[in-house]
């Protein structure tokens, strides 16, 4: 039999984060608990603050960063604290979080100037290359 899984709400200061627990891969059920909870904390009671404790996750389906930016574009402030390594790495997060401080991120509408994508084209590590320029195109994967 498998256990229900248990979401905690921690107030801190304007935000409210989510904490799903010690778990390090969310499945599609994990997804459809964080869309439920997002939309009672945003549409019912009117937070327009939010944050998720990502401090236990090393996969994250596609769909988390979507769902994400979505409300973001509603007007809610997200932010993710305590990201790992990996999750830092993906495309999409280290597109459009901007380092705050004390491993905590925001996600904003445009990429931060300077930010970089953590891979080069070539797939080496970007660490110690300049940053991407905003206008230049995007490898895509072949067909």
């Amino acid at each position: 039999m498998a256990s229900k899984k248990f979401l905690q709400l921690i107030p801190n200061g304007r935000f409210t984060i989510l904490n799903l627990g010690d778990m390090e891969i969310w499945d599609g059920a994990d997804m459809a608990l964080l869309r439920e909870t997002l939309t009672r904390l945003i549409k019912a009671e009117k937070h327009r603050a939010i944050g998720v404790d990502m401090s236990h996750v090393k996969y994250i389906p596609s769909g988390f960063f979507g769902m994400l930016f979505d409300w973001h574009e509603t007007g809610v402030q997200i932010r993710l604290y305590s990201p790992q390594p990996n999750v830092c790495r993906m495309l999409w997060f280290s597109r459009f979080f901007e380092a705050l401080g004390n491993n905590s991120y925001q996600l904003a509408s445009q990429r931060p100037d300077g930010c970089r994508t953590g891979y080069s084209v070539n797939g080496s590590a970007a660490g110690h290359s300049a940053p991407v320029a905003k206008n230049k195109a995007v490898a895509r994967a072949g067909h």
